[in-house]
């Protein structure tokens, strides 16, 4: 049996997900969750060999959670099932320790297929299938084309951002100066100097207000709510 976890914050794309899932012979969905902090819990809780990850999520992102998972050499693989789909998406999500990345239109079936195959070990992204090997060159092409054939070390963007990266970054999103992200944080105003230029060249954007949008428009952060802080 393939033992899948399910974290979605939308209740009812999460219980179709369930149904669908349930319904197949080989699989079983031992938790479920609704933010990135419950799918860690549930990952070290359950250890299942499937995750169903949606990046979008309160708290800490998807992404945050594949790049802890892969940081602690946990054997599960996570499918990204997400509504934010652009290539620089998918590079920064299988970079982070994704196994598959799916948008949220995908076919149930084809769902499943996906599910099965990161179960044995293999990488899908759109109707590619992967190994180890077949992935990494995929990704190299990828972050080369999309950086330009001029750029002097293509790896070091798409890279994924650091937990204090992605904190500093949520303030930037919320509209806060560099002096005051300093304050927050009780770090000096250098280091977030020096955590915004590291952000600046991993999301291959020029400035902070490129980076806020970037990371709005694939979800990685949330708005704040008029009520914030």
């Amino acid at each position: 049996m393939i033992r899948i976890a399910l974290v979605d914050d939308h209740p009812v794309f999460r219980q179709g997900l369930y149904n669908l899932l349930a319904a197949e012979s080989d699989m079983v969905v031992v938790g479920e969750g609704a933010s990135g902090e419950e799918a860690l819990r549930l990952v070290h809780e359950t250890e299942p060999d499937v995750l169903v990850l949606d990046i979008n999520l309160p708290g800490m992102n998807g992404l945050q959670v594949a790049n802890r998972l892969k940081s602690e050499h946990a054997h599960t693989a996570v499918v990204f099932l997400t509504a934010y789909d652009d290539m620089e998406q998918v590079l920064h999500a299988m970079r982070s320790g994704g196994s598959a990345y799916c948008p949220k239109d995908v076919e149930p079936e084809r769902l499943v297929t996906i599910i099965r195959a990161v179960a044995e070990g293999y990488y899908v992204v759109g109707e590619h299938t992967f190994d180890g090997e077949t992935l990494r060159a995929w990704l190299d092409a990828g972050v080369e084309a999309a950086t330009g054939p001029y750029m002097v070390d293509p790896g070091e963007h798409f890279v994924p951002l650091s937990p204090r990266e992605m904190e500093i970054l949520q303030y930037v999103t919320h509209g806060k100066s560099n002096k005051e992200i300093a304050q927050l944080l009780a770090i000096s105003h250098q280091t977030v100097k020096n955590h915004m230029t590291s952000i600046l060249k991993k999301l291959d954007v020029r400035d902070r207000t490129q980076a806020a949008v970037y990371a709005l428009r694939r979800g990685w952060v949330r708005p704040r709510a008029p009520d914030d802080e």
